[in-house]
C-alpha cells in the first residue's frame, strides 16, 4: 500500500455539502421496518451506510441504489439469514443491536478489527434487563443477540454513546407493549438523540419525552419518503480548510437543522476566521492567525479532530473539553489526535475528555499514522495547510467509510495532493 502525501496549497472554491451520514444510517433502517415503498433521495453512499443496508437487507428488505436515491421496500422485516458484517461501522453495530433483540431467534453481528473494538456492554446490559439473551466477547463484539424483548421498562446508559439510545428508541415501537426507555449517567451527543427522535417522527412514531428519558406505545412506521440533508460533520473539513489558507465555500446546508456539527460555524468565528452565511451556503475566509478558544465538545464530539487543527496555530492556550466519549470511537481519538499533531510538530497535553493546546506558529510536517481512522486522516490532510513541510500518511482509502469524495472536494478546492 502506498503514502498519499499533502502539502498544503491556497484553498478557494466552491464545493457542495456531502449528505449526512448519520441521517443516511437512520433513513435506511426507518424505511426497511414501515414495510412499505420508501425512496431516500440524497443518500450518503458510504462503505458506513452500505453496511447498514446489506444488514437491511439480511432481514428481508429489499434496497436498491441509483444515483441520488435509494429505492426500499419490506413487507415483513424478519430475524437474517446470515451473520451481519457490519465492517468499520460502529453505528450499524449498535442501531442493528437493537432491531435484532426484537426476534425470538439468534442474530451475530461481527465487524472489523476496529469495531470489535468498540465497546458495548451498556446496551448489551440494557436488553438484558429486559429478558434478551446476549452473548459478546467481554462487552464487545462478536455479539449473539436472542430476543424477545419481555417487560415494558428499559433503562439504558448514556454516558458512553448516544448511539445506545438510538438503537433501543428505534427498537421500542414494535416491541408490542408500552415502553418505558430511563436514561441513566450523563447524556452525551444530545443532537444525534434529537435526530433520532425527529426522524422517527416522520415515519409515523409519537414519541413522548418523560422527565426520566421516552415514553412510546406500540406503533407501526409508516412508509414516508425522506431528503437526507447535508452534513456538517463533513463539511467542517473544507470550512476548517478556508479558514487557516485562503477561502472555502460549502453549499447545500441549513442552518435550521437539528445537527449538532452545525456549531462549527461558532467555533470558526470565535477563532476570528470570518464566516459568511448566504442561504444554503456557508464561506469561510482566512483572517490571520486563529485566535485560541475553549470549547465545550460533549454535544459534538466528531468535530474534536478538525478543532484540534484549527487551534493547534492558534495564538494562546486553548482547550476542548467535554467528550470522554472520544475514547471509543474509531481509534482513541484524545490519544490519536494529540499524538499526531504533536508528531507534526504542535504542542498538545491530553486530557480525560478533550485536550489543551499551545498554539504554535507552523507545523512542520511529517509522516502521521491515521490508524484507519477517516477523520483523523482528513484533518491530518487540512494540518498541511499550516505545515512548512508536506505530510504522508498510509492511502487506505479510510475517508470513503463518511466522506467518498474528499480528496476530490479538497483537490478542487486548491489543495495539493
Amino acid at each position: 500500500m502506498m503514502d498519499i502525501t499533502f502539502s498544503g496549497g491556497e484553498i478557494d472554491g466552491t464545493i457542495s455539502a456531502p449528505a449526512s451520514k448519520s441521517c443516511t444510517h437512520r433513513a435506511i433502517i426507518l424505511a426497511a421496518l414501515s414495510r412499505g415503498k420508501c425512496v431516500i433521495t440524497n443518500p450518503l453512499d458510504s462503505l458506513d451506510t452500505r453496511a447498514t443496508a446489506d444488514a437491511m437487507i439480511t432481514m428481508g428488505a429489499s434496497i436498491d441504489w441509483a444515483d441520488d436515491r435509494i429505492c426500499i421496500e419490506s413487507k415483513e422485516i424478519r430475524a437474517p439469514n446470515m451473520i451481519i458484517d457490519v465492517l468499520n461501522s460502529g453505528t450499524t453495530m449498535r442501531l442493528m443491536t437493537g432491531i435484532a433483540a426484537l426476534f425470538d431467534s439468534e442474530t451475530t453481528i461481527v465487524g472489523d478489527d476496529s469495531v470489535m473494538k468498540r465497546p458495548m456492554e451498556p446496551l448489551l446490559n440494557a436488553l438484558k434487563g429486559c429478558g434478551v439473551r446476549c452473548e459478546s466477547n467481554d462487552g464487545k463484539a462478536p455479539i449473539r443477540i436472542r430476543g424477545p424483548v419481555e417487560g415494558n421498562r428499559i433503562c439504558i446508559d448514556g454516558s458512553t454513546s448516544s448511539q445506545f439510545i438510538s438503537s433501543v428508541l428505534m427498537m421500542s415501537p414494535l416491541v408490542g407493549r408500552p415502553m418505558d426507555i430511563i436514561l441513566e449517567g450523563d447524556i452525551v451527543s444530545q443532537p444525534y438523540i434529537d435526530i433520532t427522535t425527529d426522524m422517527m417522527e416522520r415515519f409515523g412514531i409519537y414519541i413522548i419525552r418523560t422527565d426520566s428519558g421516552f415514553h412510546v406505545e406500540p406503533q407501526s412506521y409508516v412508509p414516508c419518503d425522506y431528503v437526507v440533508p447535508s452534513d456538517f460533520s463533513s463539511a467542517a473539513y473544507p470550512l476548517v480548510a478556508g479558514g487557516l489558507s485562503g477561502r472555502a465555500s460549502v453549499k447545500g446546508l441549513d442552518m435550521s437543522d437539528q445537527q449538532g456539527d452545525k456549531k462549527i460555524v461558532d467555533i470558526l468565528r470565535m477563532a476570528g476566521c470570518s464566516v459568511d452565511i448566504d442561504g444554503d451556503v456557508i464561506t469561510c475566509t482566512h483572517n490571520g492567525r486563529p485566535k485560541a478558544c475553549d470549547i465545550d465538545i460533549s454535544n459534538v464530539p466528531d468535530l474534536f479532530p478538525i478543532v484540534a487543527v484549527l487551534l493547534c496555530t492558534a495564538d494562546g492556550k486553548s482547550k476542548l473539553h467535554g467528550a470522554p466519549q472520544l475514547h471509543f470511537k474509531e481509534s482513541d481519538r484524545i490519544e490519536s489526535v494529540s499524538d499526531m499533531l504533536n508528531t507534526l510538530g504542535a504542542d498538545i497535553r491530553p486530557t480525560d475528555d478533550g485536550c489543551i493546546i499551545e498554539g504554535v506558529e507552523h507545523l512542520r510536517g511529517g509522516w502521521v499514522d491515521h490508524r484507519g481512522d477517516h477523520r483523523l486522516m482528513m484533518a491530518a490532510s487540512i494540518a498541511s495547510l499550516v505545515s512548512d513541510g508536506p505530510i504522508s500518511m498510509k492511502d487506505d482509502r479510510c475517508w470513503d467509510v463518511s466522506y467518498p469524495r474528499f480528496i476530490e472536494h479538497m483537490r478542487s478546492l486548491g489543495m495539493r495532493c
